[in-house]
């Protein structure tokens, strides 16, 4: 059960609070979208522009870190967050082993350097190079194919997710091609499209599932044994799966 964007149902997305609060209602999982700024930080925003989730306005990639560190992001007055931080408190978790979900947004104007960056980033944790994609610690996924193989050129035995509808197409699709180890439907195409499981599953895939909040879909994806479902309630899935 991984947590989108933080416990995002109750505190404002992509802030250390809403991780916190996912870790302490038990989320296997965070999830985070995560843009470069000007100035090479990498943050976890999800929009192209802070409008929608501070008190400032711009387009994050032509922003410096310290331009968004003077801007609230939540209504307690949350900084930004940076990826490095979030690593951090993902690490420091010792009640349990988390996984980190990072998902690259595209396209972007910085193209594969975001990938780069994301790599350089775990690697400086240690995560980049896990014994084997079951013990890793971290995830990175995106709808954009070519990100996907950037990933798993650089780094073979971190998992990957290629997210979006695509993800159907399993034969000889674009998961095929760049060698992704999960692939990322919503809800919506999960429901038209029950079958996706057991045909990644073929494939020797995982299903990740996005973004699951009501109890009929949540038991959908257990009942067709999604490997991991993304969800803005946190705590109330975890009741709901009866963990």
């Amino acid at each position: 059960m991984v947590a989108h964007r933080g416990a995002s149902a109750a505190l404002p997305e992509h802030t250390l609070a809403a991780y916190e609060l996912a870790l302490e209602e038990g989320a296997d999982g965070l999830e985070c979208d995560v843009r470069l700024t000007r100035d090479g930080h990498l943050v976890c925003v999800h929009d192209r522009t802070v409008d929608r989730t501070s008190t400032g306005s711009g387009v994050v990639s032509e922003m410096t870190l310290g331009n968004l560190s003077e801007l609230a992001f939540g209504g307690n007055g949350e900084p930004v967050l940076t990826l490095s931080e979030l690593i951090t408190l993902v690490l420091d978790h010792t009640t349990r082993p988390t996984k980190l979900f990072i998902e690259t947004k595209h396209p972007v104007r910085f193209g594969g350097l975001v990938e780069s960056k994301v790599l350089a980033e775990l690697a400086r944790f240690g995560l980049a190079a896990p014994p084997s994609a079951t013990h890793s610690r971290a995830v990175v996924m995106s709808f954009s194919a070519a990100a996907v193989w950037r990933i798993r050129r650089s780094a073979p035995l971190l998992p990957t997710v290629l997210l979006g509808e695509s993800s159907r197409y399993l034969g000889g699709g674009a998961a095929t091609t760049v060698g992704a180890t999960a692939v990322g439907p919503s809800i919506k195409s999960l429901r038209e499209h029950p079958e996706i499981v057991d045909r990644a599953a073929a494939a020797g895939r995982a299903t990740y599932c996005w973004t699951v909040d009501d109890r009929r879909d949540v038991e959908l994806c257990r009942d067709l044994g999604v490997g991991w479902v993304a969800t803005n309630h946190p705590g109330r899935t975890r009741e709901w799966l009866g963990r």
